[in-house]
């Protein structure tokens, strides 16, 4: 058996280095897909969490009788209970539509949760919220839950509802 000169340690090394290299490109690219999840999931439950507050469901059980386009006048004219549960129902969809635009929470997960009540709700306040914005002279006001209802309408139109898609779904 020959004795291995310095031209073989080198070469031994810088294969060793290189499949270092490599082994550690391979586990940072897993760690980051794993992050990413974690991240995912957090997101998930933390929007998830928003659909307990008492004040949503009061807010969208109250708001759900009332006809699509009602006008700023029209939503006081019911008392301030009706108002103040859009404002509720407006700024807790606001952040969620944040959320989905700057892709910290995935879009299809947003609307998995809230795209029905958002679509619904869109095309009922839409109105007030335009005579809102005018009166308070804030045209951003409300803008990311109309931002995320649009969206909403855009992909309701194109797919089915999750209990007529997903009707074979087994376990």
């Amino acid at each position: 058996m020959s004795a291995f000169n310095l031209g073989t340690w080198a070469n031994i090394a810088d294969i060793i280095g290189a499949g270092s290299i490599v082994t550690g490109l391979i586990v940072g690219w897993i760690q980051i897909r794993h992050l990413r999840r974690q991240q995912r999931d957090a997101v998930a439950i933390n929007l998830a969490q928003t659909f307990y507050s008492q004040d949503l469901a009061d807010a969208i059980a109250l708001l759900q009788p009332l006809p699509d386009g009602i006008s700023l006048e029209e939503l006081r004219g019911l008392g301030k209970n009706y108002e103040k549960a859009a404002i509720t129902l407006v700024t807790s969809f606001e952040t969620m539509g944040l959320l989905a635009f700057k892709r910290i929470a995935p879009m299809d997960l947003v609307l998995d949760l809230a795209g029905g009540i958002v679509s619904t709700m869109v095309k009922k306040l839409r109105r007030w919220q335009e005579d809102l914005r005018i009166e308070q002279q804030q045209p951003s006001w409300g803008e990311w839950f109309e931002w995320l209802g649009d969206q909403a309408l855009k992909l309701e139109a194109a797919s089915e509802p999750a209990h007529i898609k997903h009707r074979n779904w087994k376990p």
